[in-house]
């Protein structure tokens, strides 16, 4: 078997407008962004799978049949899910051996662990041979998020980021699955303020939250419905001829207010954040992301983006005594694969004697 290289890299994301809709099959507003899971892995004749962690202790070992080590690290599950979604779509087992790197934050809602779970599945089908339709594979790294950790989680996280497209947010219908893009404005950056409150998504209510929608709670469902109308709304806003700031900001206000009070996921660190970027320059700002802790996204006139973010940082940090972080984000394209090839051998010539 040739060693190629093989890179998948996939981005995160940041959610401008519809939370808590996805998995009702409502409309949302993601785009994905300049922060990566990156795998560089090479094939293994033997079926097997090997990945270590920049980032985190322990090395993942899933035999050919996708069992996985149970020696290794929390973060072989999402590993050993995403294979065997695979196995069953009929990827051929053929193992990889590598190292997993990422800039995304842990635990800030920018779904670092779907951006894993889209890295893994891209390197799984290019050293398989496979491309599979972009939307298919998102599907099967939803139904990876499920089976790993057991979180009800709806397809945007994955769609985001397999088909984030540059200088674009994605108008996704969570329920037919229809994909359109939403050129974002010349001129404005996405600001993510990261509270430094992390969160599990199986360690909070979330999994409660869906099944109150399922169940027709009226508030819930009163959040649900507004929020669709919200992504259009701004889907609207974004692409107008005319920069109407004041505008967007009362939809990303109505946004927060309703995930604060219908839905009850936000916490006082977020609250505090949307309040202090605001207070120091940003247009638009709401909680990102299902809640329970996590980042806030801003959107700020480029020019002023690195400084405000800066401001809110001290602020944020002298207020709360919490390591909050800002990330200046760009929308980027979605997930990518790609193949060095391995150098030939050199044939060494014996020395004649």
């Amino acid at each position: 078997m040739r060693h190629d290289l093989f890179r998948a890299r996939a981005p995160g994301r940041v959610n401008l407008m519809g939370d808590h809709t996805d998995y009702s099959g409502g409309l949302v507003l993601p785009a994905a962004i300049n922060r990566y899971v990156t795998l560089d892995v090479t094939p293994r004749s033997d079926g097997a799978t090997v990945l270590r962690s920049q980032g985190f202790e322990g090395v993942t070992k899933l035999t050919s049949d996708g069992r996985l080590d149970q020696g290794g690290p929390p973060w072989g599950r999402y590993a050993a899910a995403v294979h065997n979604e695979l196995a069953e779509l009929g990827r051929p087992e053929v193992g990889i051996e590598g190292s997993v790197r990422s800039d995304i934050p842990v635990g800030a809602g920018v779904s670092s662990s779907a951006a894993f779970e889209v890295a893994l599945a891209t390197a799984f089908c290019g050293v398989a041979g496979l491309a599979p339709d972009p939307k298919d594979l998102a599907l099967a790294c939803q139904r990876a998020e499920h089976r790993a950790v057991g979180v009800p989680c709806g397809p945007m996280d994955q769609l985001a980021s397999t088909l984030g497209i540059a200088g674009h947010a994605l108008r996704i219908d969570c329920g037919t699955l229809d994909v359109q893009p939403v050129r974002l404005p010349a001129g404005v950056m996405m600001l993510v303020l990261d509270s430094a409150v992390p969160r599990r998504l199986e360690h909070t209510a979330y999994a409660e939250r869906r099944a109150e929608v399922e169940r027709g709670h009226p508030g819930r469902m009163r959040h649900v419905e507004s929020e669709n109308e919200r992504v259009d709304a701004l889907r609207g806003l974004l692409e107008a001829s005319i920069l109407d700031r004041a505008s967007i900001g009362n939809v990303f206000a109505t946004s927060h207010r309703s995930l604060a009070e219908d839905f009850e996921v936000s916490t006082a660190e977020l609250d505090r954040l949307v309040a202090l970027v605001l207070s120091e320059g940003a247009f638009a700002a709401r909680l990102t992301g299902a809640g329970f802790g996590g980042s806030v996204v801003a959107l700020v006139d480029v020019d002023l983006a690195a400084a405000v973010g800066a401001r809110v940082v001290e602020r944020y940090r002298a207020e709360s005594g919490l390591p909050g972080t800002a990330h200046l984000c760009e929308a980027v394209a979605g997930a990518r694969l790609t193949v060095t090839p391995a150098k030939p051998a050199v044939a060494q010539q014996l020395p004649r004697g």
